[in-house]
């Protein structure tokens, strides 16, 4: 299971386009980190749920539509009447960076609470999973440590995705509350120099020390175009990235977490799993729309197939 926001995508149709004047747009897609999330667990067959509200317009009923299409329980998506469901609006400069103009902080997502939390679903979760990007609101923060309590609990366990802007970390219930999911977290999944953002550490050797060090099992670290790399108390691996055309990065380093996550929840060992996750990041790119790209056993065996490390395809 998961939990936090759930919203629409609409992007710009050309790279370099600007929202400064009239353009065409693509869209609206099904979107937001902890859905991307669950519906990439869902498309590999697992039991799969998610905790989170939509307005009663087309844009919720659009998400709940697509979650329940691809195997995601949706009894605990709560339909607010008197809210409106979230929107990223996105353009890509030349280079392809990307710029967001969100509507998320005034969304039906930001009246998450603790009130939705306490039902029989979540009950019989055996693992959580948290993005950090759902931390935005005080009521969502207590809901997840709510959620984060029961599994733990009932001795389930739980996978954290940072997913969170630097600029964040200043506010201080933010960081307390990340601190305080960290120091409850079995695999952990930072993009890049999210390895240090929450520890006093500064190199990744050191990072690590003390991440493993406050029990942390796992530790994978996406590195978008170089691949993956791991860490538990015993070892470190490597896995590169494969060769893909990449036409929207939005959703990978998300579809990368829910098959690792899901990979390793059915027992498979640590290397295929990370071999997996990176096809599933590889596999999002290649679609325009963030959660697009999920995709099936079979679809990333497909991929696999073809065996070309490469430096081309991240998921960040």
């Amino acid at each position: 299971m998961t939990m936090g926001e759930i919203l629409v995508e609409i992007m710009a149709a050309e790279r370099g386009q600007s929202f400064r004047k009239p353009g065409l747009l693509v869209g609206p897609f099904p979107s937001g980190a902890p859905a991307i999330f669950i519906d990439q667990v869902a498309r590999l067959g697992h039991d799969a749920a998610i905790i989170g509200c939509v307005g009663d317009d087309d844009f919720g009923w659009l998400n709940i539509e697509r979650l329940r299409r691809d195997g995601v329980d949706t009894s605990a998506i709560a339909v607010l009447e008197a809210a409106v469901t979230g929107s990223a609006f996105v353009t890509y400069d030349k280079t392809g960076e990307r710029h967001f103009i969100f509507n998320i902080t005034n969304s039906a997502s930001a009246r998450l609470s603790p009130e939705y939390v306490g039902t029989p679903l979540l009950e019989d979760c055996t693992h959580f999973h948290v993005m950090g990007s759902s931390l935005f609101s005080p009521g969502l923060r207590e809901a997840m440590a709510r959620a984060i309590q029961i599994v733990k609990g009932q001795g389930g366990r739980v996978s954290f995705d940072p997913n969170i802007r630097r600029e964040l970390l200043g506010i201080p219930e933010m960081r307390e509350a990340l601190t305080s999911i960290l120091k409850q977290t079995d695999v952990f999944l930072p993009s890049g120099d999210e390895l240090t953002l929450l520890v006093e550490a500064r190199t990744e050797g050191e990072a690590v020390e003390e991440l493993l060090g406050l029990g942390i099992r796992e530790i994978v670290i996406k590195q978008g175009s170089r691949g993956c790399a791991y860490y538990d108390a015993r070892r470190r691996l490597s896995v590169p990235a494969l060769t893909v055309a990449e036409v929207d990065p939005t959703g990978a380093g998300d579809c990368f977490a829910a098959t690792y996550v899901t990979c390793r929840h059915r027992g498979m060992a640590v290397e295929p799993s990370l071999r997996y996750a990176c096809a599933s990041g590889a596999r999002a790119v290649m679609s325009t729309g963030p959660m697009e790209g999920t995709a099936g056993l079979a679809d990333l065996d497909a991929l696999l197939a073809r065996g070309e490390p490469t430096t081309e395809a991240g998921h960040d």
